[in-house]
């Protein structure tokens, strides 16, 4: 019982890493430079990884929950 809540959270935080990562990759291409004013590299950045944080963390626990859903799925008819 213990285990499944081991590698269930180790999915979770793969998962939750995996999706912000593709998330930041995707951020890219987008061009903000031309919505922000000048000398606003910091402040770019750190909306880059809060927008990344939030998209990716979306993702994820739609992800995860569609997994789960699955997983139960098998209860339905049983």
């Amino acid at each position: 019982m213990i285990s499944d809540f081991g590698s269930q959270s180790l999915l979770s935080i793969i998962s939750h890493l995996a999706f912000i990562a593709l998330a930041w990759w995707a951020l890219q291409a987008l061009h903000f430079d031309k919505l922000l004013r000048a000398h606003r590299v910091i402040q770019a950045r750190v909306l880059y990884i809060l927008l990344s944080i939030v998209i990716g963390s979306t993702v994820s626990n739609f992800f995860l929950d569609y997994l789960l859903w699955s997983q139960q799925l098998p209860t339905l008819f049983q």
